[in-house]
């Protein structure tokens, strides 16, 4: 019976440990590092070759000065032979007569220089002249003609310039390390101080992460790192300001919601009152008001929220806006508005202009001027709407009623969201209609702003940057 074959999963291996990473502060050490090593590499191969060529070429130039001042010294004799006279005097170097046969002729204790081929074409009147290094001996050996049949072979040990070239090594790769160490060093402390300001902006955006804490860092010096902690501190700003919108928000959204749904709650206990068994009816009329009433606070409710969505909406950052015919939008706001305004007539004067943005959010910015224009004017009248460029890159839709107009207190606030004049609270409405306005006008560089109109009411317009048609 075979045994069973175990499977292993593929996760069944043991887990591979995570990588580390190397700081930043290290990898500024290394490459200073790495860049002086590269540098004295190659300043110590150039000084090295430099030295190299110049000893070996001293040593040929000597060998082939002394070879030809021996071949022009007078012959002296000993015994049956005749030699240089330089021949004898040569202590430091090896040198002897080869004659064409091969045979070398050495004074008594001279010592017999390497012999090879290429000496030997000399003797025989085959070369002129040779030098070469002979690798078995390491000594440089230089051969020229003597007389005929007969070269002067010279050869000189390279020990002291090999010598002198280990020494010159030693040299160059000491000082090449105390380079290196150097620039290890000097870029460790370039490195923790040039970073110490990171490690505070680190240090600061963890604590900002731990706490949710968006005081603004503490910024020192002019440089590249000062202008990152404003950077990040001007971040910090905007999201600052961005939640503290959102409480504003949240708060003044919870206080406008209380009073219709305490309302509704009021309506729905005395309709369930009412029905419950031994409880006093209520009339047709008291309950038809309550029906009323109930239906006139669900629209309230629905109007705040879906201005509360379109407000949260607008706060989301767009990253791709349209080309934008202006006279569209507003020709698409009116019909919109038209279409509620029963009795009320809207005189309109169009000039063409155009911008980049979002044509939903100008839309409904435009429309909320005319309802609001329609809301307070009264019955059989007209709303004024022009369009017209300033002349200075910009453009204003202004919305002109026919109603009571606005208080001079109430200018400045009429933007605010949930604000509400005396005059308004009486009418239906979130108090965010005129928010959204400003919102998506800023949205778009532009402004808003409130006046009186010549015809008694209320004047609102929207300036927007852009360029005519």
């Amino acid at each position: 019976m075979t045994a069973p074959v175990p499977v292993v999963s593929v996760g069944d291996g043991p887990e591979r440990k995570p990588r580390r990473r190397i700081s930043l502060r290290a990898r500024v050490t290394l490459l200073a590092a790495a860049c002086v090593a590269g540098v004295m590499v190659l300043v110590s191969m150039g000084a090295y070759i430099t030295v190299y060529n110049n000893l070996y070429q001293q040593v040929d130039d000597n060998l082939q000065v002394r070879a030809v001042a021996a071949a022009q010294t007078p012959q002296v004799r000993q015994g049956i032979q005749e030699y240089p006279g330089a021949i004898l005097s040569s202590t430091d170097i090896q040198i002897a007569v080869l004659d064409s046969d091969g045979a070398p002729l050495i004074p008594p204790g001279g010592r017999r220089p390497p012999i090879s081929q290429a000496e030997l074409d000399v003797a025989r009147g085959n070369a002129t002249y040779n030098i070469r290094t002979d690798v078995k001996t390491d000594m440089r050996v230089v051969a020229l003609q003597y007389a005929p049949g007969q070269a002067l072979v010279l050869a000189q040990s390279l020990a002291p310039t090999e010598q002198t070239l280990k020494e010159l090594a030693v040299v160059l790769a000491l000082i090449g390390g105390g380079g290196i160490i150097v620039a290890a060093l000097a870029g460790t402390a370039v490195a923790r101080t040039g970073l110490r300001p990171v490690e505070r902006l680190t240090s600061a955006t963890e604590y900002v992460a731990r706490t949710g804490d968006l005081r603004p860092i503490p910024v020192s010096g002019d440089d590249e790192l000062a202008r990152l902690t404003t950077s990040f501190n001007t971040m910090l700003s905007t999201v600052a300001e961005s939640q503290e919108r959102q409480r504003q928000l949240v708060a003044d959204a919870g206080h406008e919601l209380r009073t219709p749904l305490t309302s509704l709650r009021t309506n729905l206990e005395l309709l369930l009152s009412a029905s419950r068994a031994g409880a006093p009816a209520l009339s047709e009329q008291d309950r038809a008001d309550i029906e009323t009433d109930i239906k006139a606070q669900l629209d309230e409710l629905t109007q705040l929220i879906g201005d509360l969505v379109e407000l949260a909406r607008q706060d989301e950052p767009r990253t791709a806006f349209e080309r934008v015919d202006l006279v569209e939008v507003v020709e698409r706001a009116l019909d919109r508005a038209r279409r509620r305004a029963g009795e009320i007539e809207f005189d309109v004067q169009l000039q063409p202009w155009v911008l980049t943005g979002d044509h939903a959010a100008l839309e409904r910015a435009v429309l909320n001027l005319l309802d609001n224009a329609v809301k307070f004017s009264p019955p059989q009248s007209t709303v004024r709407v022009r369009m017209r460029p300033l002349g200075d890159g910009s453009a204003v839709i202004e919305v002109a009623d026919s109603g009571p107009g606005i208080a001079e207190a109430d200018l400045p606030k009429v933007f605010d969201r949930f604000y509400r004049s005396s005059e308004a609270r009486t009418l239906p409405g979130s108090g965010l209609g005129l928010a959204i306005v400003k919102q998506a006008a800023e949205r778009h560089g532009g402004t808003v702003y409130a006046g009186h109109a010549p015809e008694g009411g209320a004047l609102m317009t929207i300036r927007l940057p852009g360029a005519p048609a």
